[in-house]
């Protein structure tokens, strides 16, 4: 009788294993077939061609060069109460190193359309993080018309203010 019971005992760990190892072959399964579907819609994301990259793509693919507009930019406005100040740091981002030249080809150009845009701010709106936020979606659209004007494209993905300072 003593026999009985180590066969139900081992008759009980077998089926065990074989049930662990349906659900393990079950979630190796699952994995795969999760895998290739999320690979599958990976490259059928992109609109065009399997091979076919496009121009942002190329870019993002290229090392970022940066640029800084030296010196600073410096302008007045009026307050309701006094003259105040403010003094921007400008950095330009690109992927682009043709894009980066007309940059400082058009640096003229590309300060006169920034200190029009900061002289014509408000000291309320710039005391705002969005306040400041909009200002340079502004600045990168001045600098992106003036790059489509010469180059016929917009070439510079970002602006960055390095310093701000109002007083």
């Amino acid at each position: 009788m003593a026999a009985a019971p180590k066969d139900t005992a081992e008759g009980a760990t077998a089926p065990k294993k074989k049930g662990k190892g349906k659900l393990l072959l079950v979630g190796a399964l699952i994995v795969l077939v999760a895998g290739g579907a999320g690979g599958y819609f990976m490259m059928k994301s992109g609109h065009g061609k399997p091979g076919e990259t496009t121009t942002a793509d190329a870019n993002r693919s290229r090392p970022a060069i940066y640029l800084q507009l030296d010196p600073a930019f410096v302008v007045n406005f009026q307050d309701d109460t006094a003259l105040r100040f403010l003094q921007v740091g400008v950095n330009v981002m690109s992927h682009d190193a043709d894009a980066i030249a007309a940059v400082k080809e058009a640096d003229p150009e590309i300060r006169n359309a920034l200190l029009m845009l900061f002289s014509a701010q408000d000291v309320k709106t710039l005391s705002d993080v969005k306040g400041k936020q909009k200002l340079q979606a502004s600045a990168l659209a001045e600098v992106q018309r003036i790059l489509k004007e010469k180059i016929g494209r917009p070439g510079v993905d970002a602006v960055y203010f390095t310093s701000f300072i109002m007083q």
